[in-house]
């Protein structure tokens, strides 16, 4: 007998736990499968709409504002800009602590290799950190966490013409904690103020650590941290070592694993669980029957066996060619789980131009949809009619280019979801 739900949601991801939510709060019984764990958490915790043209112009000062001249094949232009709009509103609602609801301008935030990205929320542990507060900085990096090369970082971001000056310190952490450390295990000590070593005698490690960087001040405003400043009481990480140092601080966003990222996946899947969803994860969907145009049932492989699970709307929201929602061989470009079409150079999107884009082509790949974003055969009727996609398994737009992915991932997944929920009633 299969497990039954009225919208299942294919992909744990930030387009799949967003159709997910979007579909439940919609008032449909929605259940969401992923194989691996969310990419969220390799991701810098940044939520991008659109930072760039697909020209290559930018950074953009408002996203919204360039939407209506996008190519029309993108996500963005198939969705509409009124329902990114909402989409974003939907994610404010989820995960209050991120910032930049207030107004349609990008900020523009500095990353842990010192360059400067234009991007629509970020967590609020970043909010000190904007590039265009000109209160002079002090970066400060670990030598157990090398990812993080203050001095470098901030060499490059003087370079980038930033309107504040900067300058970048590397310190021991205290307690010496190993290079193979896991930034969880600075998060959890720094949650609990746990005591640490130093100069043979233990001190809370919140005390140590501004006692540590207070010898590096000289006169900065602000200081900012890897990001790895709590998990559970970030804000009282932050609020306790601000006192200490009598400046702001801010976390840098970092590169994987990430804890920004992870903080975010933890929020959404709150967020999901409050509205009454379900979700598994760790076994994947290997195979499906359809019949009369219709998606009937999805099998998820669990210890061998083949579990099928049913649903009346269905939503793809696997990844791209990066998360495995696309694969490639020399003889083809594909989706692996339904097997829908992929569009790709010289496909169905006529605005791909080698010339233009160059060795960028690829990032376009993906499948190609209706105005509903159910996937299109390549003779362009519908697949399957309960069949929606979102996310970077879309083609028609270059996420890593535009600084679109996030947005792309909330936007589509929003009205994937809705759009099943109001099929369902």
């Amino acid at each position: 007998m299969a497990i039954d739900s009225e919208v299942l949601v294919v992909g744990g991801g930030l387009a799949g736990l967003t159709s997910a939510l979007a579909a439940a709060r919609a008032g449909a019984d929605t259940r969401l499968v992923s194989y691996k764990q969310s990419t969220l958490r390799h991701a810098s915790g940044l939520v991008d709409v659109l930072g760039y043209t697909p020209d290559g112009d930018g950074p953009l000062a408002d996203p919204f504002a360039a939407i209506p001249d996008l190519p029309d094949s993108h996500p963005y232009r198939t969705v509409g800009v009124d329902t990114v709009r909402e989409a974003m509103a939907l994610f404010d609602d989820a995960v209050p602590h991120y910032r930049g609801a207030h107004t349609d301008a990008n900020a523009l935030v500095p990353t842990h290799g010192g360059t400067v990205k234009p991007t629509a929320r970020y967590p609020a542990g970043a909010s000190a950190g904007v590039a265009s507060d000109d209160r002079d900085a002090l970066l400060v990096g670990f030598e157990a966490l090398p990812d993080f090369d203050a001095p470098q970082a901030a060499a490059h971001l003087d370079a980038a013409g930033v309107p504040f000056d900067v300058r970048g310190a590397t310190i021991r952490f205290p307690g010496d904690l190993r290079t193979d450390a896991k930034v969880t295990r600075y998060a959890k000590l720094l949650d609990a103020d746990g005591a640490v070593p130093v100069d043979g005698r233990e001190r809370p490690v919140r005390e140590a650590l501004a006692e540590r960087v207070n010898a590096e001040l000289d006169g900065e405003a602000r200081v900012g941290f890897p990001a790895i400043l709590g998990d559970d009481d970030a804000a009282g990480v932050r609020e306790a070592l601000a006192d200490d140092l009598g400046a702001a601080v801010f976390e840098v966003p970092a590169g994987p694993p990430s804890l920004p990222g992870l903080r975010l996946e933890d929020a959404l899947f709150d967020a999901l669980d409050a509205a009454g969803a379900s979700f598994e994860t760790g076994n994947p969907v290997v195979d499906f029957d359809a019949d009369g145009g219709r998606v009937e049932r999805v099998f998820v492989e669990k210890n061998g066996a083949r579990i099928p699970y049913a649903a009346d709307q269905y939503v793809l929201a696997t990844g791209g060619l990066v998360g495995k929602g696309v694969e490639s061989d020399r003889e083809r470009v594909r989706e692996p789980i339904f097997d829908c079409h992929v569009a790709h150079a010289d496909d169905r999107y006529e605005w791909f131009d080698d010339d233009a884009f160059g060795d960028h082509a690829f990032a376009r790949f993906g499948v190609a949809t209706d105005d509903s974003l159910r996937p299109e055969a390549d003779d362009g009727s519908t697949e399957f009619e309960n069949l929606r996609a979102a996310g970077s398994v879309l083609g028609g737009y270059d996420f890593a280019a535009e600084k679109s992915g996030s947005g792309v991932s909330i936007a589509t997944g929003y009205a994937a979801g809705n759009a099943a929920a109001e099929e369902t009633r």
